[in-house]
């Protein structure tokens, strides 16, 4: 039996094994799914599999592409319309007209024409100018590209073509869609706010958001001001003693421009392992590209040219905390969080000091790696606080940090998108999965007096 063919009283059972209470009253109709991203990739296909796999109608999905191309959110929602209409048997009864619709966005990470397209929409010359979700709109992006500029990169392995620019389009794209969601979706709630993911992108408005709401962090280097380039930044180091420090471009994902920096304090010789690569060219600047592997670089010139790059396109630099170890290599912990409860979990175990799993890290269960339920339980409170501090949203991926010293546990990353995991399951169901039961269960639930989905219309 499906998800669809059960009776109230077998979903309401069902749903209530998610580990989701349930108010008594009747049921209303579903809402449908609704998700911007781009169609086929990881990500939209294994929220179709999950949704097929507990019988349930399939989302709509919408393309970043198309949306960036110009056409708008109610002109790509029609087509849709005319799907469900012609293909009934296929989207299962899905009516857009009997519930405002949940609206997820994902990550637009797995395609450049996605990424040219951002690009040109945060030229100087673009169209459309709506800066209001940009935590830090007022400053300016280094050497900007036109329009005509833009639309003209090509794709190179790994190359960053423009970060501080990209995100200026992202943020834009992101205000678009909240504005065209209140006008032709009312009532529709969004899974994540467009403005809370923008907030998430930017390490250094995130770092801040959760800094106000208590939540411990690694120490920003600079409370007040943070360094603005190579020269700033050994200067503050040495001022401040804090001799290693993580730097990180602020709206980077998958390391890229992430470096694990140390600075002697007497000799001056440093040290920084990055994913960060360099092309140098006689006649016109270097590019620097994400070399999906790590690099250990120690003479000045190199080092000091990464570190510009990565400030004028925007970083935040934070203190390097010693995170604890398993069998001679560190890891920390990727927290899963959706609607409040804390389920899927790994750690990512690594002899280097940067995690990421996609740099051939190890994935261990956290008892695995040896940490008690204490610190587990540790760590599932300290991911659960940070993301509410973000009460318009409602799943990411916390990156949780505990120091091998204290054991204390320190938010290093909220990622909005982080819940691609594989191969990881909480009360048998993958992370899809799950979102999945617990999302269509959350409709039944009164909403906070703080929301943690936000209405379209509000």
């Amino acid at each position: 039996m499906d998800y669809l063919s059960m009776s109230a009283t077998n979903r309401k059972a069902m749903m209530r094994k998610t580990g989701v209470i349930l108010p008594s009253q009747s049921e209303p109709p579903m809402r449908p799914m609704i998700v911007i991203g781009i169609p086929g990739d990881k990500r939209t296909s294994g929220i179709q599999q999950a949704r097929s796999d507990l019988g349930m109608p399939p989302a709509i999905i919408l393309s970043y592409a198309e949306f960036l191309q110009g056409q708008s959110l109610g002109d790509l929602l029609e087509v849709q319309k005319q799907l469900l209409s012609s293909q009934p048997a296929v989207y299962n009864g899905i009516d857009l007209s009997a519930a405002p619709p949940l609206l997820r966005l994902e990550s637009p990470g797995s395609s450049f024409e996605v990424e040219r397209a951002l690009i040109a929409l945060g030229a100087p010359d673009a169209v459309d100018v709506d800066d209001s979700l940009h935590p830090y709109a007022e400053r300016p992006d280094p050497r900007p590209l036109r329009v005509k500029v833009a639309h003209q990169l090509k794709e190179m392995q790994g190359v960053l073509h423009h970060p501080s620019q990209w995100f200026r389009g992202y943020c834009r794209m992101l205000a678009r869609l909240q504005r065209e969601a209140k006008e032709v979706c009312p009532g529709s709630l969004w899974l994540n706010d467009p403005a809370d993911i923008a907030a998430m992108t930017d390490k250094r408005r995130a770092q801040q958001i959760l800094s106000e709401a208590g939540i411990p962090i690694p120490r920003p280097l600079g409370e007040e001001q943070q360094p603005t380039d190579y020269a700033s930044l050994r200067e503050m180091m040495i001022s401040r003693r804090m001799h290693r420090v993580f730097i990180k471009l602020a709206f980077g994902s998958a390391a890229s421009g992430v470096i694990a920096y140390q600075l002697h304090p007497v000799t001056g010789a440093e040290i920084a392992l990055t994913t960060v690569g360099v092309e140098n060219y006689i006649t016109r600047p270097p590019i620097y590209y994400n070399s999906g592997k790590l690099r250990r670089y120690t003479d000045t010139a190199t080092i000091s040219g990464i570190i510009n790059w990565i400030y004028r396109h925007g970083g935040y630099a934070e203190q390097w905390i010693p995170k604890i170890g398993h069998n001679g290599k560190a890891f920390d912990i990727r927290q899963l969080v959706v609607l409040r409860e804390a389920c899927h979990t790994i750690a990512r175990v690594s002899s280097t000091p940067i995690t990421n799993l996609h740099l051939r890290s190890q994935r261990m269960s956290p008892s695995e790696a040896g940490l008690s339920e204490f610190i587990q339980e540790q760590v599932r409170n300290t991911a659960l606080q940070a993301l509410a501090a973000f009460p318009r949203s409602g799943v990411a991926g916390i990156d949780v940090l505990i120091s091998g010293g204290s054991q204390q546990c320190f938010v290093a990353d909220v990622n909005p998108f982080g819940d691609l995991l594989y191969d990881v399951k909480y009360r048998g169901c993958s992370t899809y999965e799950w979102e999945m039961k617990v999302l269509t269960a959350r409709d039944y639930i009164t909403h906070p007096s703080t929301p943690l989905i936000k209405e379209g219309s509000s």
